[in-house]
């Protein structure tokens, strides 16, 4: 397992639950906002087609082929019917949904559960930090 493996939380798991990163009008309709949390930057895109909303992915900032913390202005897209971000440095593309890299099934970028309740944007992850930090 690499350290960019998609995270899994338990669902009696009695230290995880929702964190609240930002508010909705802090996210930009098929772009990318980076938000702090806990200690890594987590990239968040919002795509607002269907209904209640659009759904929100929180997947990590880095870029595991550079290192860079770029992820959250990689470019939004479909691939067989999968939600994904491009790499803006070497244009691998990322499942919003899971992390996985489509050209090199071998890397994966950290994932958390997302949600958008009310005004706020939330996660769903271990610990009792919230974040709102843009």
């Amino acid at each position: 397992m690499t350290q960019a493996q998609a995270l899994s939380i338990e669902p009696n798991d009695p230290v995880a639950h929702w964190h609240t990163l930002c508010h909705r009008q802090d996210l930009v309709a098929n772009s990318g906002v980076v938000a702090w949390f806990a200690g890594a930057q987590i990239a968040l895109f919002h795509l607002p087609q269907g209904g209640s909303g659009g759904q929100v992915y929180a997947i990590h900032n880095r870029d595991p082929q550079s290192g860079a913390n770029v992820i959250g202005r990689g470019m939004v897209g479909r691939i067989k019917d999968a939600a994904v971000v491009a790499s803006p440095l070497y244009k691998q593309h990322y499942r919003l949904e899971d992390g996985q890299c489509l050209e090199q099934p071998d890397q994966a970028l950290q994932v958390w559960p997302a949600r958008l309740r009310g005004d706020r944007v939330e996660i769903y992850a271990p610990g009792n930090r919230s974040a709102m930090n843009i």
